[in-house]
């Protein structure tokens, strides 16, 4: 019974368009919620809310660092292979996949030049 419940939960967090690109810009680095929030038209509650529903499906993991929370893709689930895989190949998803790794080096750029 579990385990319906647990792909319930996968197919209601996937069947949102907001939360596959959330899940896009995840693929390659961690983002605080701000900096998801800067990449929506939508109000902060609504993007917590989306936010939940992919942590609550597994998807994501949260970790609060001081004042901010870090969001990261849950590495070791199927389910976030797949989407990250099939992202690669959607008209949406493939830039957001790429600003992801721009994004990623970004960071490692700045943590190598400190």
């Amino acid at each position: 019974m579990a385990e319906k419940e647990d792909s319930a939960k996968v197919f209601e967090a996937l069947s949102s368009t907001p939360r596959r690109q959330i899940l896009s810009y995840l693929s390659s680095t961690e983002l605080t919620s701000g900096e998801i929030a800067d990449r929506f038209e939508m109000s902060k509650p609504a993007l917590s809310k989306h936010l939940k529903v992919l942590e609550n499906a597994g998807l994501v993991k949260s970790d609060k660092r001081g004042q901010y929370v870090h969001y990261s893709i849950v590495e070791d689930n199927l389910v976030t292979t797949l989407v990250n895989f099939t992202a690669s190949f959607c008209p949406v998803g493939s830039p957001l996949k790429k600003e992801s790794k721009r994004i990623a080096q970004e960071k490692k750029e700045l943590t190598s030049s400190q």
